[in-house]
């Protein structure tokens, strides 16, 4: 899959927005990428998927060993499901509580290879948060996947990162933001 082809699922599947967005990160945009719109279709969810796995598989060569990919709840479950389909291994998640990342429901052995996935980063804050996680429990992060990096190459990681979509849409600070200025809605779409 090309980048063009990617950028036509997430068009088609209304997973792309445009107007004035306030992020997770506290920036605003006038772009918005609601991956649970495109996830929301199992067949583009795999297609998307199966090229980040393929990039991955690629880009590590025969090294390429993983144990579990991992993701952040609640934007990288499905992402994290269907890489690790691809992958042939399984798939847990950390979720919040308390403004935290934790791993509840699931754990990681000492020397276990994980993946950490996630569908978009802008500041990459949950990936490290998740490969943090890992790290406490004495698990290897091989590499990060992510479907759409719109950070502009400014998250980076200690491992192999690999993503399917790399789009940098303008981000504002709040003080500065020209649809502040313009008196455009503010809209808060959740993540």
């Amino acid at each position: 899959m090309n980048p063009d082809d990617a950028v036509g699922i997430l068009s088609e599947s209304g997973a792309m927005l445009e107007g004035h967005f306030e992020l997770r990160s506290g920036l605003h945009s006038d772009r918005f990428f609601q991956f649970a719109n495109v996830l929301r279709y199992p067949e583009h969810a795999g297609a998307l998927c199966g090229a980040l796995a393929s990039l991955m598989r690629s880009g590590m060569g025969d090294e390429f060993d993983v144990d579990t990919v991992i993701a952040p709840a609640l934007g990288g479950i499905v992402v994290g499901h269907e890489l690790a389909r691809r992958l042939g291994t399984k798939s847990i998640f950390a979720e919040k509580q308390d403004d935290a990342l934790v791993l509840r429901r699931f754990d990681i052995q000492p020397g276990e290879k994980c993946v950490v996935a996630e569908d978009v980063i802008t500041r990459g804050g949950r990936v490290r948060e998740t490969i943090d996680i890992v790290l406490e429990r004495g698990g290897e992060v091989v590499a990060v996947g992510v479907l759409l990096d719109r950070s502009g190459g400014k998250a980076r990681f200690d491992f192999p990162t690999f993503s399917l979509l790399k789009l940098e849409p303008v981000t504002y600070d709040p003080d500065e933001c020209p649809l502040c200025a313009q008196g455009l809605p503010l809209v808060h779409p959740g993540s």
